[in-house]
């Protein structure tokens, strides 16, 4: 069954969402006050919409009681977010995920109820500095100021060599919650199966110890 999301606020950061969420077969309604901007996105999600999202009958007047998930991606209207965020929760939205410009606005949203924060340049510094710290980082994940997840190519010199036989917990202090193989995500492991170099490791550990993860 596809997931239900709503993109309010269509600047950069959040047309980005509404269209990746829709390419991906997700049902995205795309909302904004500027018309110019929801005309933009008509073609590029399920439904686009001009409306004030600070008023709750205009909200409840699209259906938004019925989506799986919004995401409130007005960022530099701090009030606005506030009471767009206020009335998602109101009307029944299961998940709201809002947008920050710094951690001031994060701990406000996240006061008033959002279930989930992003500071996109923040988080975007946080994974080139991971990804510059280990050369072998793909992807970084970041659950909490000192906890993350990260994506790590399984380097040449473990290649032929089990989870088992690395102890990477041990000597890295980081747990392998999962690995990717040909476009698979497993998290049922072996951990005494060779590793290989179409192998990708999921970490899940404190920051400063995935920086450190190298052969």
């Amino acid at each position: 069954m596809k997931k239900t999301y709503i993109v309010i606020g269509l600047g950069r950061f959040g047309s980005a969402v509404a269209q990746r969420l829709y390419e991906l077969g997700s049902e995205v309604l795309a909302i904004d006050l500027h018309p110019e901007l929801v005309q933009k996105m008509e073609s590029k999600v399920t439904c686009a919409a001009v409306c004030d999202t600070r008023d709750e009958d205009a909200l409840r007047a699209l259906g938004v009681r019925n989506y799986d998930c919004a995401v409130v991606a007005i960022g530099g209207d701090l009030a606005t977010s506030v009471v767009a965020t206020l009335n998602l929760k109101e009307l029944g939205v299961q998940t709201v995920v809002c947008k920050a410009t710094d951690e001031t606005q994060r701990r406000a949203l996240e006061k008033i109820g959002a279930d989930h924060v992003v500071v996109p340049e923040r988080e975007s510094g946080i994974k080139l500095a991971q990804s510059l710290t280990s050369s072998s980082i793909l992807d970084f994940i970041e659950l909490s100021p000192d906890c993350g997840i990260a994506e790590l190519q399984t380097p040449p010199e473990w290649c032929g060599k089990s989870i088992r036989e690395l102890d990477i917990r041990a000597k890295y202090g980081v747990n392998v919650i999962a690995v990717r193989e040909n476009g698979k995500v497993h998290v049922t492991l072996d951990a005494n199966r060779p590793l290989n170099d179409h192998i990708t490791l999921v970490l899940l550990g404190e920051n400063d110890r995935l920086a450190k993860v190298k052969p």
